[in-house]
């Protein structure tokens, strides 16, 4: 029977791994035990922690003797030598293992939570009468660092400012007197380091750090971590050649370092990365100490380090730091300025999600940061909170774990409050949602991906892990607005949109572009942080405008920079904000404001130096004391501390004709400075402001003289642009003015801006205003036929005109045969004219009105903006086929006559057809809605160039080569016009008809052309028949 015998190198091992836990674990090896001058408690404790290690070792190295000998060969011996001198060369890894052990503990779990100060950094400068700043020294050993630092620090201390010195060698004796000389070991001494010397000047003091921080990756950590932290950041390269700092060699290090005595000796046998962009670089070999020292004060001095904080404002100084930490400033990584995702490989064939304009506007705002700490549309989780308290709980520094993220997927059966009191409140006033339908819901199924589209057909995002959940639209409407008033602008979209709503975190495939002239004035939260810091701006003071400006606006804008400046601040910068997203019909058109307020800033009503004209892109919901928190809270993310808040801010009137409005004019600017997670942000209030006839200037009225004050309300002032009163003449307001204006008061307005106004109400209707940001992008059309193009597609004014071989406009309804030429009456092959690519939500349609029957954009009852299909996605596309009309006094067996326009087409192919193409299309059926006692016939078609032509030549042949797609048109076509507020289609039968019966449906309808265009019948409309 043989004994088993356990190896030695095992043995060793088990050794080594308690020899291993306990170095570790107590800090350092025998060498390092005098290494600080410990007094003899300390002695004591360190040799009892010595004696203990001998006690556990000593029975591993009996056992070993005696496994040895029952090895019972000399060999065995020798083995074991070996072993052990192998182990023992093994020792000198033993720093890097227990560096990699911090390391390891550094992502440990555990139970300790962030305790923010009650204290703000501005009152801590305030009291200090100084900011607080690090000055990082960096260079080799022996480079001039700590003599630099030495000098400096004196210099600071002579002029009272309170500085603290951070040197290499000291936090070596102390702080990391456990860390050797490895990378990462070095790796941990500067992140301990940078992590005290951030704490020390967040407190307010001017801390210098002098360490040799060889590695440029390791530096630049520091650098994220102060501006994280908002904390100023300087790195200071102390330059010596090698060749100097080793003649120096105080120390004798270069001497050993050379002879091998010392490794990683950085500059001799490990390496050292200088800074590629300091903000100070001191040239130490040619520069005496009196010009190093004077050169990082003045660096300090151009900065602002050294003067303080004058008395301690009202507000939050500066630049505000955004919700969730510095959450903003992560976004310039997630959604930089020109996003770049790489498509999934099964990006194609990911369900795509129509976005209505304000959708789009919503996107934007998440996509750019406006909504930090949000970084997609609402999961349900999230939009609870934000419905019934108004905020959200975050965890800025991820101290749970995750578990108050804000990404994470509801889950009603944890119910916990372990972590609330460890999260912090982050306004978030106004659910952002996305509404889906029924349809849409079913396609997104079990997909982990979907894509996001905008009415042009652009693809413009990826939202990823989907959450759909039940859209309570009364819950919604009730929490948000705190009235029921069906007829309110923003109410009505909700009620019109989908009965679900999609949750999940999106990421843009491309920067959000209008293409509408006005994109330079779009900035993202990044961008204007940035200008506001190019400026020097000590203060941002936002000014949201959804009108034209005039003297009353510029009035409250240049009395609040006087209040700045009385209250401290050197440099205040204003932001003019336009809304730019969705607002109601009769609001004044976003171009129309922009460009006044181009006027203004050019004739300089307002100073442009320190004002900075940026579009808000979020939509106006008009929802009062809830939406003006938003207003502020998204400036507050892009930079603004202080924001303007004039009576009843984001109010509106019922809609039942009764004049009061829905919400008090003073609740909103009382609950915003109310608002829970807002305690940083500071409004500014002014009461109503009139016109004074003595001076000609917008003020409050000294009610001491009422009879010279006049009051120009927004309804005044549109009535005299309508009627295009130019300036009064002379210093007198002409009498009887109140009751009827016949001039326009001096100083109201700047003449370049109140052209604009005359302009805009005198040709309210035209097409070619902008009245929101509405994406305009390039129109899908053939290439190969000839066409010519007016105004701009997606915008009411667009047109394409057909043209023939020779350059001569045709039509497209009465000029292109219904059959291709080489075709007989008896083929199924017909001319199928696109209106409408595969994929576009514009309604374009051909115009029987227009000369020429040009394809244009369909509008709403007013003709002011265009109609989109909001339905979702269309999968198909849209046409005609010419030469059809179907009869208004042909009737059905239930009386319903035609639609009164040539015969719809939908092609069911794979490809995105252009429009104004012409393609050769087989007929599969007819799908017969009935919409308001009118017959429209839906015409199924297939291009005769689609890959599945030559199996699908009816429509039982599409349901079994495309299943789904039959129950799909028939859900769209049912429901298409509900987003719309109107009632659902109905069809005479929903199966279709056989593509025989479609087929005499189209002969039956060109015979009715033929008629119409000869004059036989006779139609109350005006079409053009050529």
């Amino acid at each position: 029977m043989s004994t088993s015998v356990i190896p030695v190198s095992r043995v060793i091992s088990i050794v080594r791994l308690g020899q291993d836990d306990l170095e570790c674990n107590d800090g350092g090896a025998a060498s390092r035990v005098f290494s600080r001058g410990p007094d003899h408690a300390e002695q004591r404790a360190l040799v009892k922690k010595f004696v203990l290690a001998a006690l556990v070792v000593m029975p591993y190295l009996v056992l070993i003797a005696l496994f040895a000998g029952i090895g019972g060969n000399s060999s065995g011996n020798n083995s074991y030598s070996a072993v052990l001198s192998s182990d023992l060369a093994n020792q000198t890894t033993l720093d890097q293992v227990c560096a990699d052990q911090r390391l390891l503990k550094l992502d440990m779990q555990r139970n300790v939570y962030y305790d923010s100060s009650l204290l703000t950094r501005p009152q801590r400068y305030a009291a200090l009468q100084q900011k607080g700043a690090t000055l990082w020294f960096t260079g080799l050993s022996g480079s001039g660092k700590s003599t630099v630092g030495r000098a400096l620090e004196k210099e600071l201390l002579r002029r009272r400012v309170h500085t603290y010195r951070l040197d290499g060698d000291n936090v070596r004796i102390g702080l990391n007197r456990d860390l050797g000389f490895s990378e990462t070991d070095r790796a941990e001494s500067v992140r301990r380091v940078g992590e005290m010397s951030a704490l020390f000047s967040e407190a307010g003091v001017i801390t210098l750090v002098a360490l040799v921080s060889p590695f440029r990756e390791r530096r630049d950590e520091v650098r994220e971590l102060h501006k994280k932290m908002n904390i100023p950041f300087y790195e200071v390269f102390v330059d010596v050649p090698v060749s100097v700092a080793a003649d120096r060699d105080v120390k004798g290090l270069y001497k050993r370092a050379i002879k091998g005595e010392i490794k990683d000796f950085t500059g001799i046998s490990s390496p050292y990365e200088a800074p590629l962009n300091p903000e100070i670089h001191l040239n130490a070999s040619s520069q005496s100490l009196d010009d190093e020292v004077q050169m990082i004060l003045d660096k300090l001095e151009a900065e602002g380090l050294l003067t303080g904080v004058e008395a301690p404002p009202s507000g939050y100084p500066g630049v505000a730091v955004a919700d969730g930490g510095n959450a903003v400033s992560e976004f310039q990584t997630l959604f930089p300025v020109e996003p770049s995702v790489t498509h999934p490989s099964n990006f194609d064939e990911l369900p795509r999600v129509l976005l209505r304009d304000e959708d789009v506007h919503w996107l934007q705002v998440i996509g750019e940061g406006w909504a930090a700490p949000l970084r997609g549309f609402m999961r349900e989780g999230v939009y609870l909170q934000s419905l019934h308290f108004s905020s959200v709980l975050y965890d800025t520094d991820n101290l749970t774990d995750g578990h108050l993220a804000l990404h994470k997927p509801t889950n009603f059966s944890e119910y916990s409050s372990e972590f609330v009191s460890k999260g912090e409140r982050v306004n978030m006033p106004v659910p952002i949602v996305l509404p889906i339908n029924i349809a849409t819901k079913k396609r997104i199924g079990e997909f982990a991906q979907v894509v996001l589209v905008s009415p042009s057909g652009e693809e413009l995002a990826l939202l990823n892990d989907p959450e759909i959940f039940d859209h309570r639209k009364e819950e919604r409407i009730t929490r948000t607005f705190g009235a029921v008033d069906n007829g309110h602008p923003y109410i009505e979209t909700i009620l019109r949109s989908g009965e679900y709503l999609l949750g999940g975190e999106i990421e843009l495939l491309s920067r959000i572009k209008y293409h509408d002239d006005l994109d330079e004035y779009r900035l993202t939260p990044t961008e204007l942080r940035n200008r506001f810091d190019e400026m020097g701006a000590d203060v941002v003071l936002a000014f949201q405008t959804r009108n034209p400006t005039h003297s009353g606006h510029a009035y409250l804008m240049n009395n609040a920079r006087e209040q700045l400046i009385a209250q401290g601040y050197k440099n205040p910068v204003l932001w003019l904000s336009p809304l730019g997203g969705w607002t109601k019909e009769d609001d004044v058109p976003l171009d129309v404001r922009v460009r006044q307020h181009e006027a203004i800033l050019r004739d300089g009503m307002l100073d442009k130096k320190s004002t900075v004209l940026a579009i808000w892109p979020s939509p106006m919901i008009y929802a009062g004391p809830r939406e003006v928190q938003w207003h502020a809270k998204s400036r507050k993310n892009a930079g603004a501390s202080f924001f303007v808040v004039g009576r009843d801010p984001a109010g509106i009137k019922r809609s039942d004709g009764d004049e009061d409005d829905i919400y008090a004019g003073d609740h909103g600017r009382y609950v915003l400075h109310l608002a829970p997670g807002m305690e940083d942000f500071k409004i500014l209030s002014f009461s109503k402001v009139f016109y004074d006839v003595q001076d000609h200037k917008m003020k409050p009225m000294d009610a001491s003289r009422k009879q010279d004050f006049l009051s120009i309300s927004g309804s005044r002032m549109r009535k005299m642009a309508r009627e295009g009163l130019q300036k009064c003449e002379g210093d007198k307001i002409p009498e009887g003015w109140e009751d009827k204006p016949t001039c326009v008061p001096q100083g109201f307005m700047v003449k370049s801006g109140w052209d604009i106004m005359i302009d805009y109400y005198q040709n309210i209707d035209s097409p070619r205003w902008i009245p929101f940001a509405t994406q305009f992008s390039k129109a899908i059309v053939d290439t190969s036929g000839s066409f010519s193009s007016e105004g701009t597609f997606g915008r009411t004014d667009y047109k394409l005109h057909f043209k023939n071989s020779n350059g001569e406009m045709i039509s497209p309804w009465h000029d292109i045969p219904l059959q291709p030429e080489s075709s007989t009456n008896e083929s199924s092959t017909y001319n199928f004219v696109v209106e409408i690519p595969k994929g576009i939500a514009h309604k374009m349609e051909v115009n029987k009105e227009e000369r020429y029957n040009a394809i244009m954009q369909d509008t709403t009852h007013n003709g002011t903006r265009g109609r989109d299909y909001l339905y979702g996605v269309p999968f198909f596309n849209y046409g005609l086929l010419p030469q059809t009309w179907e009869d208004p006094s042909v009737k059905d067996e239930r009386g319903n006559g035609g639609d009164n326009d040539p015969l719809d087409v939908i092609e069911v192919g794979a490809k995105q057809l252009p429009m104004g193409s012409v393609n050769r299309v087989k007929i599969l059926g007819s799908l017969e809605l009935v919409d308001q006692g009118e017959v429209d016939h839906k015409i199924l078609a297939l291009s005769l160039s689609d890959e599945d032509a030559s199996k699908i030549n009816s429509v039982k042949d599409l349901e079994q080569v495309k299943p789904g797609v039959l129950d799909a048109l028939v859900d769209w076509l049912k429901n298409y016009k509900i987003p719309e507020g109107k009632s659902e289609n109905e069809f005479s039968q929903e199966a279709p008809v056989s593509a025989e019966a479609a087929i005499q449906i189209v002969q039956e309808t060109h015979e009715r052309w033929q008629k119409l265009k000869a004059g036989e019948i006779k139609v109350k409309d005006e079409f053009w028949l050529n």
